[in-house]
C-alpha cells in the first residue's frame, strides 16, 4: 500500500488502571498504588514509581520496595466502564472516536485540526475539555498512524507530517510492546526502532514470522490500518408533550398507543426489539414518575401500548392519600411522557415452545400479573428462584415478576420430585404471588394470604418424612416405637447426592421432598418426654429422652408418635457475630401432621410443615 498513514490524534490517560480504581473503588491514586495481574505489576501510580515500583515486578518485590503500597487486582471491565465518560467527552468535540484500549482513544486528526484551528489547538481543546468534564488528566499525541501517535502521546508531542519515521528511529525496541521480540532483537544487537526498520523486509519475515513483519512495518512508520471508529449509540427514546394535562384514563390510553407505535416503528427500522421498557412521566407540578417493565419475550407495539396504558392507569388511579395498597396519586395531570427502551436485542423472532410454554395461556397470565404490577408496583408480584441453602427458607429467593431469575446463593438444581417450600411467603418454583389479596388473578398466580398453601400448590405427601442425610425413613404409626434410633441409623452418615452441573449440595441440606409450608417466622414450641420433663440436646447431640409431647405457643399439647434426628447445622463458626448452631428434628404427630423442628440456644422452634 503506497502513501503515508493517515494523520491520527490519540488521547492517552497515564496510569489508567490506577485512575479507574480511584474512580470506581475509591482507591486514592495520589498514594502508592499498584495494579496486579497474575501476581505481577501491570500499572502503578507516580508515588509508587518514586519508591522504585516498576511494571513487571512481582508482588513481593514491589511491596519490599514500597511497604506502604496499596495493591489492587486488575479488572479490565472496571477500566472500560470508567473510561466510557472520557470517550463520551471526546465525542462531544469530535466524531469518529476509536477506543484503542481503556485509557487511550484515537480519532482522525484532519477534521478536528480544520474545525478547531489546527492540530495543536485541537489537542489543547480536547485535553482541556476532558479535564473539565471528567476531572482526568490526559496527554495528546499526533503523528502518522495510530502506533506512532500513541508513542507521541506519551511525550505530549505533535509530530510534523512526514516526520514519523525520524521520530520512531531513536526509540528503543521495547516501544513495540512485544517483550519476547524486543529481548531477541537486543541479543542480536538491534537496539532501536531505526535499526530494526533498516533490516530487509524479506529477512525479517523469514526470521521472525508474520508478527515480526508487522512490527517491522510499525517501526518504519508504515502503519496503514484505518481507524475503526466507534458509532455513538442511537437515541431510541420517544417523547411526547401535551398542552392539556392528562388526568383521565381514556386520554392516557390514547396517548399511550400513539407513543408506543412511534417507539416500535423506530426500533423495527433498526432491526431491534424491546425487552425492557422504561416509562417516565412529568406532571404539571413538576413531579417525576418512573417505572421499568420487563418482558421475557419481545414487546410488540400492542404490548408496549398495553404496558404504558396500565402504568398510566395505575398512576392516575392511585390512592387519594388515605391508607391503602396503591401509591399516592399525582397532584396534577401529566404534561410529558417519555418511553425509554432500556433493553433491546436484535429482532430475530420469538420461537413458540413445543409444549405451549410461550402460548396464549401463559401470555394471558403474564399480562394479568404485569397489570397488577402497574397498579401496585413491581414488588407487588413476586416469583420464587431456587438457590443454595441448608434450610428450605434459605433456598428460595423472591424476585419481582419479570426480573432476572438469578439465585443469590450458588447451589444445585432441585432434586427430582422436589417441591419448593412455601413460607407464606415462599411460593413454588415458577408460580407468582400477588401481595394484595384484593386483586384476583388467573390460574398461574397465587394470592398471598398467610402461610397456608392453596390446594394443589405443593406436592402432597402421604408417605414418610425425609431425613437430612439423604434417606427417607418411615414415620412410626400410633403404637409403634418412637425412639427414633432406627431412623437415625438409616440416614446417618449417608452422603447426599450431587446436584446437576457438578455443583455439590450444601452439607446438611434437607433432601426431597421439601416441606409444603415454611413459616415466615418460626413458632416457639416446647417438647417434653413421657415424664413431662423438657427434652434437651447436649453439645454432643445427645437427646435427654425420647420426645413425647409437643406444645406450639400457647396451644394444646400434641402427642408425638414418631421422630427422627437430631441433625446438626453449624454455620459460619469462623465469624462469632454471625455464627449459628442448631439441630433439626422431624416429628410425626398423632393427628397425622408432620413438622420440621429446630433447637437453637435451648429453644425449640417449628420451622416448617409437611403435608
Amino acid at each position: 500500500m503506497t502513501g503515508s498513514p493517515p494523520r491520527t490524534l490519540l488521547l492517552w490517560c497515564p496510569d489508567w488502571p490506577v485512575l479507574a480504581a480511584e474512580i470506581v473503588d475509591g482507591v486514592p491514586a495520589t498514594g502508592p498504588v499498584a495494579v496486579l495481574h497474575a501476581n505481577r505489576v501491570v500499572a502503578c501510580s507516580e508515588r509508587a514509581r518514586a519508591e522504585g515500583v516498576r511494571r513487571g515486578l512481582r508482588k513481593r518485590e514491589a511491596q519490599g520496595r514500597c511497604p506502604q503500597l496499596t495493591v489492587v487486582e486488575y479488572d479490565p471491565g472496571r477500566d472500560a466502564r470508567a473510561f466510557e465518560p472520557v470517550v463520551a467527552a471526546v465525542e462531544e468535540l469530535v466524531a469518529g472516536v476509536e477506543v484503542v484500549r481503556p485509557g487511550a482513544c484515537a480519532v482522525a486528526a484532519r477534521g478536528p485540526g480544520r474545525y478547531l484551528g489546527g492540530e495543536e489547538a485541537a489537542a489543547e481543546r480536547i485535553i482541556e475539555h476532558v479535564a473539565q468534564s471528567c476531572l482526568v488528566e490526559s496527554q495528546v499525541g499526533i503523528a502518522d498512524g495510530v502506533f506512532a501517535a500513541g508513542l507521541a502521546a506519551r511525550a505530549g508531542r505533535v509530530v510534523a507530517p512526514g516526520g514519523t519515521p525520524e521520530f520512531l528511529a531513536g526509540l528503543p525496541v521495547e516501544a513495540l510492546g512485544r517483550s519476547a521480540l524486543a529481548d531477541l532483537l537486543r541479543r542480536l544487537g538491534v537496539r532501536t526502532l531505526g535499526d530494526f526498520a533498516a533490516l530487509p523486509a524479506g529477512d525479517v519475515v523469514a526470521r521472525f514470522g508474520f508478527d515480526g513483519a508487522l512490527a517491522h512495518r510499525l517501526a518504519a512508520g508504515r502503519d496503514h490500518r484505518p481507524l475503526t471508529v466507534r458509532q455513538p449509540p442511537a437515541d431510541l427514546t420517544v417523547t411526547a408533550g401535551y398542552d392539556e394535562p392528562i388526568d383521565r384514563v381514556d386520554a392516557a390510553a390514547f396517548a399511550a398507543r400513539a407513543l408506543a407505535e412511534q417507539l416500535h416503528e423506530g426500533l423495527a427500522g433498526r432491526g431491534l426489539a424491546c425487552t425492557r421498557l422504561g416509562i417516565e412521566a412529568v406532571t404539571e407540578h413538576g413531579q417525576e414518575l418512573h417505572r421499568v417493565w420487563r418482558h421475557d419475550g419481545l414487546l410488540t407495539a400492542a404490548a408496549i401500548a398495553d404496558r404504558v396504558r396500565w402504568q398510566l392507569d395505575g398512576w392516575l388511579s392511585g390512592s387519594n392519600g388515605r391508607t391503602g395498597a396503591r401509591p399516592a396519586r399525582p397532584t396534577a395531570g401529566i404534561i410529558r411522557l417519555r418511553l425509554v427502551p432500556d433493553g433491546v436485542i436484535a429482532q430475530a423472532g420469538l420461537q413458540v415452545g413445543l409444549w405451549g410454554e410461550a402460548g396464549e395461556e401463559r401470555d394471558r397470565a403474564h399480562r394479568a400479573l404485569s397489570r397488577v404490577q402497574g397498579i401496585l408496583g413491581p414488588e407487588a408480584v413476586v416469583t420464587a428462584v431456587l438457590g443454595g441453602g441448608r434450610s428450605p427458607a434459605d433456598q428460595v429467593r423472591l424476585v419481582p415478576w419479570g426480573d432476572e431469575r438469578l439465585p443469590t446463593r450458588p447451589g444445585p438444581a432441585p432434586l427430582p420430585g422436589e417441591a419448593v417450600a412455601r413460607s407464606g411467603s415462599v411460593p413454588l418454583s415458577g408460580e407468582a404471588v400477588a401481595r394484595s389479596g384484593s386483586v384476583p388473578l388467573s390460574g398461574e398466580a397465587v394470592a398471598r394470604s398467610g402461610s397456608v398453601p392453596l390446594s394443589g400448590e405443593a406436592v402432597a405427601r402421604s408417605g414418610p418424612a425425609p431425613l437430612a442425610g439423604g434417606a427417607v425413613a418411615p414415620v412410626p404409626l400410633a403404637g409403634e416405637s418412637s425412639a427414633g434410633g432406627a431412623a437415625r441409623a438409616v440416614g446417618a452418615g449417608r452422603p447426599a447426592a450431587r446436584g446437576t452441573g457438578g455443583v455439590p449440595p450444601w452439607p446438611g441440606r434437607l433432601p426431597a421432598p421439601a416441606p409444603a409450608v415454611v413459616l415466615p417466622s418460626p413458632l416457639a414450641a416446647t417438647v417434653h418426654d413421657a415424664a413431662g420433663e423438657p427434652v434437651v440436646i447436649s453439645a454432643r447431640l445427645a437427646v435427654s429422652a425420647p420426645p413425647a409431647r409437643l406444645v406450639v405457643g400457647t396451644g394444646q399439647p400434641a402427642e408425638i408418635v414418631g421422630w427422627a434426628g437430631p441433625w446438626p447445622v453449624d454455620e459460619r463458626w469462623w465469624a462469632p457475630a454471625e455464627a449459628r448452631r442448631r439441630a433439626r428434628f422431624q416429628v410425626s404427630l398423632a393427628d397425622g401432621a408432620a413438622l420440621l423442628l429446630a433447637v437453637e440456644a435451648g429453644q425449640w422452634l417449628v420451622e416448617a410443615i409437611y403435608d
